[in-house]
């Protein structure tokens, strides 16, 4: 119960919701006792087993109100079957006992519609919430997490969480409630009788109890291998032309196969134990049957102290406390179920986002004099990154960064985007330290355009718009022209309304990059940040793309990260890198004249 608490506060907004279900319950649970009693006046017509009582009996008291029911259940058949007749008096008693089950059902229905309330507003306020906490943890939360489990944890345990609402008040409402008035009833007629089914009821919880000690480990187990599943069926989607290519299918197929045996063998464990708890709760309820059939059968055979129709009734009423506590013992598992999904789903949103503004954080909407990168260091587990790195890049110039694959040239981009936190050193905008600005006025001052065009399966109109949310079709339609865009845009059949497929893959590489560019110009922000933007184009795209980006750098500045060296020629100043450190910087033919690794970083890219 430990983590279900935790989605208490979720239920807050919808509480008069849980009162109303509450309130529905409690009504149905009294009319389905007392439908139940009020077959004891119309076996006794139908058996003629009424005792002849003329005057009305007195009340003495709550103690004695069975034998108050008895004496004026008597009473009313004899004076109504002595005006009316027998018949008119059964049909009395039936109109009674059919009314008093509309009302027993009319309140089940009311309990299950209000509970539909919460529970499917609990599941969309964890979801809304669930959602908003993926958005805000910083990248490098997901570096170490598989996507698949972030989606199983979104979709799976927050329904899981959701049912054992449902479980928890059924077990503290309504189910335990139509077991109290149940047995009320039964005391009513025989507190004799009653008091065998006390004697079993601890026996028959503490078996129950044992069946579910394992019961959220198991859930726990099924829940992960649920999230294995749909990792690696979204890193099958994603990676399906390789797997082809490589003819690996047999591989992947094999590793899928596998975690599905996993999961099967788990659920198989999960719904053993679960399944147990019906047939055992309802072979110890026969067992109680069985006993009151022997003991109540010599209370009205061989005593004398009970009749039979209200023998019968009890006996209706002993099997009615079955269903109950079937409930009770499967609702108990959805508890413990709920807490394991529960469980997983809180420790995503109490995950400390180690990315956070400050108090009064600066909300910055200018830019005056530049970026100041200083004494700038970073690790990524154990290994060094950057180390004590140094640019400056002032306004309206444009810094390429060079060198090998690893050399921390992305780093630097996530940095000064603060996707990560600084650990040594400082980035400065206008002399101002990046950490003392609000992370989305400071986003707001950038643009960026990565190696990997990523669009969202939209149309093109609503994949620009995220530069700029509330810009007309104009504005859309000038930064596609900017872009280098609107030529393969405009002889699209729907133009800027088509829809550019998952991941855009209804667009070749360079179409897709023009666009990223154009939502990029569409946003208009005065720092622009490159990161590869045609390292994975051909010539052809290239060239489109560098013109479009010429266009867009154009009295902005930018933090170009460059691996064609073609691109960066004209840049103000360009820095070569090696292991997180500047070995060289300078303009192109500074940098030729050098001799050094630049020029052997351009010689090798002339002889691909």
């Amino acid at each position: 119960m430990k983590y279900i608490k935790k989605i208490y506060p979720f239920v807050l907004p919808y509480k008069r919701y849980a009162f109303l279900n509450i309130f529905a319950n409690i009504f149905y649970a009294l009319f389905s006792t007392l439908s139940m009693i009020a077959l004891i006046p119309m076996l006794k017509v139908m058996f003629g087993k009424a005792k002849p009582l003329t005057e009305v009996p007195e009340y003495k008291g709550l103690m004695h109100l069975g034998d108050f029911f008895n004496s004026y259940s008597n009473y009313y058949i004899t004076t109504t079957s002595a005006e009316k007749g027998q018949v008119f008096t059964l049909s009395i008693l039936i109109a009674i006992i059919i009314s008093l089950f509309l009302l027993k059902n009319l309140f089940n229905y009311m309990g299950l519609y209000f509970i539909a309330f919460l529970r499917n507003g609990v599941l969309k306020d964890i979801r809304d919430k669930l959602y908003q906490k993926i958005i805000e943890l910083p990248i490098a939360f997901y570096s170490e997490k598989r996507k698949g489990d972030i989606i199983a944890r979104m979709t799976s345990d927050v329904q899981e969480v959701q049912n054992s609402f449902l479980a928890i008040l059924e077990l503290i409402v309504k189910e335990p409630l139509t077991i109290i008035f149940t047995i009320g009833g039964m005391v009513l007629i025989s507190p004799k009788l009653t008091l065998f089914v006390f004697v079993f009821i601890p026996i028959s919880g503490y078996i129950i109890s044992l069946i579910g000690k394992k019961l959220k480990k198991q859930s726990d187990r099924v829940q992960r291998e649920n999230g294995y599943i749909l990792s690696t069926l979204e890193e099958t989607l994603s990676g399906l032309k390789i797997i082809k290519a490589f003819n690996a299918e047999g591989r992947f197929s094999g590793v899928f196969q596998q975690s599905t045996k996993r999961h099967a063998d788990f659920s198989n464990e999960l719904m053993h134990r679960k399944n147990l708890a019906s047939p055992v709760s309802e072979f110890l309820g026969i067992t109680v049957i069985a006993v009151l059939l022997w003991y109540g059968g010599r209370m009205v055979l061989l005593e004398g102290s009970l009749d039979g129709t209200s023998f019968i009734t009890f006996m209706g009423l002993a099997y009615q406390i079955l269903t109950p506590a079937k409930a009770i013992s499967k609702a108990s598992y959805g508890v413990k179920k709920g807490n394991a999904a529960a469980e997983r789903v809180v420790s995503v949103l109490e995950t400390e986002n180690s990315i956070r503004d400050k108090e009064n954080a600066i909300v910055k909407e200018t830019f005056e004099k530049g970026v100041s990168i200083k004494n700038l260091s970073f690790q990524y587990e154990d290994y060094d990154v950057l180390k004590n790195f140094n640019i400056e890049v002032p306004k309206g110039k444009t810094i390429a960064l060079v060198g090998q694959s690893g050399s921390g040239k992305s780093t630097i981009a996530n940095l000064v985007t603060r996707f990560y936190d600084i650990e040594r050193g400082e980035i400065l905008i206008d002399g101002i330290n990046i950490k003392d600005i609000s992370k989305k006025s400071l986003r707001n001052l950038m643009g960026m355009v990565t190696q990997d065009a990523i669009l969202f399966n939209d149309t093109i109109k609503n994949n620009i718009l995220i530069g700029k949310e509330n810009a007309s079709d104009d504005e859309i339609i000038e930064a596609l022209k900017i872009a280098n865009a609107w030529e393969f845009v405009s002889d699209l059949p729907l133009g800027i309304e088509t829809n550019v497929g998952d991941s855009g893959n209804k667009l070749s590489g360079g179409q897709k990059q023009r666009l990223s560019i154009a939502r990029a110009v569409l946003k208009n922000p005065p720092i622009m940040i490159l990161d590869e933007a045609t390292s994975a184009l051909d010539t052809e795209s290239e060239k489109l793309v560098q013109k479009a980006l010429e266009n867009m750098m154009k009295n902005r500045t930018s933090i170009v990260i460059a691996h064609r060296l073609s691109t960066i020629q004209n840049a103000d100043n360009i820095i070569v890198m090696q292991r997180g450190e500047i070995v060289e910087q300078g303009k192109h033919h500074e940098l030729l004249a050098k001799q050094g690794m630049y020029k052997n970083l351009v010689e090798m890219q002339s002889l691909e």
